[in-house]
């Protein structure tokens, strides 16, 4: 769809403006260049002479016009460059390449922070009500993966996709969040301090939208495309049989990507929509080393792997532990016990006791199979 073209600034101008169109697809805009010459052309004809190409209708030609003269595109790039941002079109160099062969790409990408197109990206999505197993799953798994090198992409909304984002920056790694806002506003408004540790652990927050966006139900399916775009694989924690993270996954496929999903009980609301994927050929997601295990072997040398040294008896200091983990030290050091276990022993809630175990083994402190935790072998305290 895209031809290499050194877009002049004016032309650069004109096609932010017309990105402003709530509506606007990639195939009508190039078409509509086909007729007009450049973006420049189509801001200065008249809502009938749009309509009259029969690319758009009529009332789409007069919003298109209206929303577009609406936002300044200088002030547009000013605001994005001033939160460490820029503005990529489709026809530059350095805009994802994996986005430019979707049958829909964003025409303008928007991107906050350190964005690092060489980097493997795993999408990993799921339900926004999210259940203690998929918590567990999500945060085991995005350490899995961030640990290894790669980049967590996700979409920064409640559930299942901050908790994956979470786990991310709580080890120090960047992830990816696309958004169904402008980058210039955070939605839900309590992950704003969790899009602030995306962006200051080296992430990237990434929309197709104008900068201040606000969210809009329809945004969200389609920066799904974006998420499954940028990423080499899909894994989907929890979700309902029609949740949203089931779009990305249909869109992962659709894109010839493979999808992993995380199976569960089959009562369980949650597992609905993954059981399904698992049925329909989506491959069963136990822990990360399943999707780095299949990373074809060209990309495998950006692979993180742990050295042997690593493995090396080492000792941690414990008065650097805050006390409820220390008296899980001491309940794990004669046993091995289980989350419930520790719910009951320390008189906590279960989010509580996960947070807490999750903690433990991403400091390499724990160690966890079949459910149950023990002390690293690794370790001495």
């Amino acid at each position: 769809m895209t031809t290499k073209m050194e877009l002049s600034q004016q032309e650069r101008l004109a096609r932010i403006q017309l990105n402003a169109f709530t509506y606007l697809r990639a195939d009508w805009f190039y078409k509509l260049i086909e007729v007009f010459g450049s973006a420049e052309n189509i801001l200065k004809q008249t809502p009938m002479a749009l309509a009259e190409s029969k690319i758009i209708s009529l009332d789409s030609a007069k919003n298109l016009l209206k929303e577009a003269k609406t936002l300044n595109p200088d002030e547009e790039i000013a605001k994005t460059e001033k939160v460490n941002g820029k503005i990529l079109l489709l026809e530059d160099e350095d805009y994802p390449e994996s986005l430019k062969t979707l049958k829909e790409p964003p025409l303008v990408l928007y991107i906050r922070g350190n964005f690092n197109p060489q980097a493997i990206k795993v999408a990993v999505v799921g339900t926004r009500k999210i259940t203690p197993y998929g918590k567990r799953c999500a945060d085991k798994i995005s350490a899995d993966l961030s640990n290894a090198g790669i980049v967590v992409v996700s979409g920064l909304a409640r559930g299942i996709d901050s908790t994956a984002q979470k786990a991310a920056v709580a080890l120090n790694k960047p992830t990816y969040s696309v958004v169904g806002t402008g980058i210039g506003r955070c939605y839900p408004a309590e992950n704003r301090k969790l899009a602030t540790e995306i962006l200051d652990n080296g992430g990237a927050i990434i929309s197709e939208l104008p900068f201040d966006k606000p969210p809009l139900p329809f945004h969200f399916p389609r920066r799904n495309r974006i998420i499954a775009g940028l990423s080499m694989f899909t894994a989907v924690i929890e979700g309902e049989e029609k949740s949203g993270a089931l779009i990305t996954a249909k869109l992962a496929l659709e894109q010839g990507k493979d999808v992993f999903a995380v199976p569960g009980p089959i009562d369980s609301l949650q597992s609905g929509g993954t059981n399904m994927l698992i049925r329909d050929g989506a491959t069963p997601l136990f822990s990360g080393q399943d999707i780095i295990d299949a990373i074809p072997m060209e990309f495998q040398k950006n692979i993180v792997v742990e050295d042997s040294k690593s493995k090396e008896e080492k000792s941690i200091n414990i008065a650097n532990l805050s006390d409820i983990e220390k008296q899980t030290l001491e309940l794990i050091a004669s046993s091995e016990l289980s989350l419930d276990d520790i719910v009951n022993k320390l008189n906590i809630n279960v989010s509580e006791a996960s947070t807490l175990l999750f903690n433990l083994e991403v400091k390499g402190i724990l160690a966890s199979k079949d459910g149950l935790y023990s002390k690293n072998k690794f370790f001495s305290y």
